[in-house]
């Protein structure tokens, strides 16, 4: 049996996912030298294209997933490619490290103001 609160309310399809400002923000910053191919604010997607970091010879391309309004690492989701294939997970923690920092330091910049 479905209610009227179920009838006409949002469709799972249609929920959208609150994001984070700081950690949307700190990726595209953090990940500046890539360029950005998709972003979807509502879901929370941002996907690259390849590009190489500065000082590096490796290209890489990112699909950068910030899934909770909450500035943790949980809510945020790196998956790192290169031309060869995946990275290490120690090269995408580092990744998602620095997307975290940087966030936190957008939140307590707006903190002063």
């Amino acid at each position: 049996k479905t209610t009227i609160w179920e009838a006409f309310g949002p469709r799972k399809s249609e929920q959208r996912v609150q994001v984070n400002r700081y950690l949307w923000a700190a990726s595209l910053d953090v990940l500046d030298f890539l360029p950005v191919q998709s972003v979807d604010p509502f879901t929370g997607v941002i996907i690259t294209g390849y590009g190489t970091p500065p000082g590096g010879g490796r290209a890489y391309r990112a699909t950068i997933h910030i899934k909770d309004p909450a500035l943790e690492a949980r809510a945020l989701n790196v998956a790192l490619q290169s031309r060869g294939g995946a990275v290490s997970s120690a090269t995408a923690r580092a990744v998602e490290d620095a997307i975290l920092s940087r966030a936190r330091q957008l939140r307590m910049a707006d903190k002063k103001i």
